[in-house]
């Protein structure tokens, strides 16, 4: 939220109306401090870098400067904030930053291997930079429970969703119990699975005598099938 960030910088708009580079002073640094606690607003510790203006705007003198997110820009990475004057001219340029977020996250302790449960020694909780990593970063060991690695993670790497998948309870060829709920009656039959499916997916099934039917996949090779209302 760019609302919080709020500068009266006399020296910053000298630099400015001079299209000189960013003034390290007092006023950028009050900038970057509130900067770096919005973008920390997301979750971790922020760390802001302030980029230079173009040396050959030549600007006109600015009692009051004001600093907005651009439309469709976020404090992540490589980004770009304006700067607008708002107090004896009406000028509006853009700054370049380097937005650095840093959280706790799990990662490996050592090599794992693809299709195996993840267990508390198998990773760490460490401080790692989130806007150098790939989308969806584990934060809580909650995240691995009942999961396994569909793909090799090497030690000190950080784990995402994407390395893991929930289990399946029912494979393709195993004999299930299919149990079908209809209006004021269940009625089980013996079948067997024409695919996997975790707890809780869907899972096709032929019954003994041919018949296909798609059910709701439980623990113990169990599918359920509700009749048609």
């Amino acid at each position: 939220d760019m609302g919080l960030l709020r500068t009266t910088a006399t020296a910053l708009a000298c630099a400015l109306a001079a299209g000189a580079a960013w003034s390290a002073g007092l006023d950028g640094e009050t900038l970057r401090l509130q900067l770096e606690r919005d973008a920390a607003a997301v979750g971790g510790r922020a760390e802001v870098t302030l980029g230079q203006l173009d040396p050959r705007l030549q600007l006109a003198p600015c009692g009051r400067i004001e600093p907005f997110l651009p439309p469709g820009a976020r404090l992540w990475g490589r980004a770009v904030i304006g700067l607008r004057c708002v107090e004896g001219a009406t000028w509006s340029v853009s700054l370049p930053i380097q937005v650095r977020i840093f959280a706790p996250a799990l990662v490996a302790t050592r090599p794992l291997a693809a299709g195996v449960p993840l267990d508390a020694g198998d990773y760490a909780v460490a401080e790692v930079e989130l806007t150098r990593e790939p989308p969806g970063v584990l934060t809580d060991p909650a995240q691995t429970r009942d999961k396994l690695l569909v793909r090799a993670v090497s030690a000190g790497q950080t784990l995402r969703a994407d390395h893991l998948r929930t289990p399946p309870v029912v494979t393709s060829g195993d004999p299930v119990r299919v149990v079908y709920h209809g209006p004021g009656f269940t009625v089980g039959a013996d079948g067997k699975a024409l695919g996997a499916a975790p707890a809780g997916g869907m899972v096709r099934v032929q019954l003994e005598g041919g018949r296909v039917v798609t059910g709701t996949a439980r623990a113990g090779r169990l599918v359920e099938v509700q009749a048609p209302r």
